[in-house]
């Protein structure tokens, strides 16, 4: 296992991060999951086997039980290794129990250490955006719960670009802890934060960490233009994140070329794909099986070769909209050199 640094903390995450979604069995995650604490158990066991030291999780995954049945499998282990959770959405019937409020941010916190069995999290992400409450709100509470020890690093997810720099000014301005990672959908069938996302949390030195890898499953191998219908898969019966499954399947294609030439996997090419692109700190990898587990983890193994990855990037470029159509590279800045407009 390999380590990167968690954007310009200093802080050394492993290249891939072992997500609890399938922890627990409540409302939607049933679908996506169910694992009890005792296969739970075993993946995390595994996963540090592995080098792994960097687990993520969410209040929201089957209401608190992620993080319980996830602190229950690290134990005293906890302190040798990175754990994140979230907030934001919806926890309970009240009124008040959504959102990105002081209130709804101080309650989630300390639940979310109560089912952690811990009393910090080195990272806490805002789940998404919160329309109804100023950011300068969100920002003050976790800059406080900072500076009260119950957090030792902030970050977010999915946001805009926009939003994302306007967070970052909020904080810069006020001396408040700015985010330090970007939780993203990221995959090769999924490329669309390339345009503003990923640029941006280069130049901010955010470390970027793709959830959903796979495509919701959908790039493990199993699917392919005569099977659209696996049983018992998450993608069959939860079909997200959405997909151009039309132009996935020439993903697949190639990727299924190249893993015979690897001896690997589809799904352990689509993993090793995104630790060769710019930017990336950690790729955050979900598991029902260990055999599923056992065989993400092997994609820290591959190394594409120059043509390889041009195939693969090749396959899955996005369509260029406008202003990068427009703007494309400026090489008219550099002397002796001439744009379209001087033709």
């Amino acid at each position: 296992m390999k380590y990167r640094t968690l954007g310009n903390t200093g802080l050394f995450v492993s290249e891939l991060c072992m997500g609890a979604m399938t922890f627990g069995g409540k409302g939607v995650f049933e679908v996506i999951g169910a694992l009890g604490q005792k296969e739970a158990g075993l993946l995390v066991d595994k996963a540090l086997d592995a080098g792994i030291n960097f687990f993520d999780t969410a209040n929201t995954y089957a209401k608190h039980e992620s993080e319980e049945i996830l602190g229950k499998a690290l134990g005293n282990r906890r302190k040798d290794v990175i754990v994140a959770s979230k907030v934001r959405f919806r926890m309970t019937d009240n009124v008040n129990g959504v959102g990105l409020t002081r209130h709804h941010i101080m309650n989630q916190v300390e639940k979310s250490l109560k089912a952690l069995n811990t009393d910090y999290l080195d990272l806490y992400q805002i789940h998404g955006a919160d329309p109804l409450t100023p950011m300068e709100e969100t920002l003050s509470t976790l800059n406080d719960l900072v500076r009260q020890g119950k957090v030792r690093y902030t970050g977010y997810c999915n946001l805009t670009a926009w939003q994302a720099m306007k967070a970052l000014s909020i904080s810069r301005q006020n001396g408040w802890a700015e985010f330090k990672s970007a939780q993203c959908y990221y995959s090769i069938a999924g490329r669309e934060l390339e345009r503003e996302i990923v640029p941006m949390a280069q130049d901010q030195n955010l470390g970027i960490l793709p959830w959903s890898p796979l495509a919701g499953g959908f790039l493990t191998g199993k699917y392919t233009r005569e099977t659209e219908k696996v049983d018992g898969s998450r993608r069959t019966n939860f079909d997200f994140p959405p997909i151009n499954k039309d132009k996935a399947y020439d993903i697949i294609d190639v990727m299924a070329e190249i893993a015979e030439k690897h001896e690997a996997t589809v799904a352990r090419v689509a993993l090793a794909w995104l630790l060769h692109k710019p930017g990336v700190t950690s790729v955050i990898i979900g598991a029902r099986k260990m055999s599923q587990l056992e065989d993400n983890i092997k994609a820290v193994d591959i190394q594409f070769s120059e043509e390889e990855l041009k195939r693969l990037d090749d396959v899955s470029q996005l369509a260029p909209e406008y202003p990068h159509w427009f703007a494309g590279t400026p090489t008219d800045r550099y002397p002796g050199s001439r744009g379209w407009a001087d033709a």
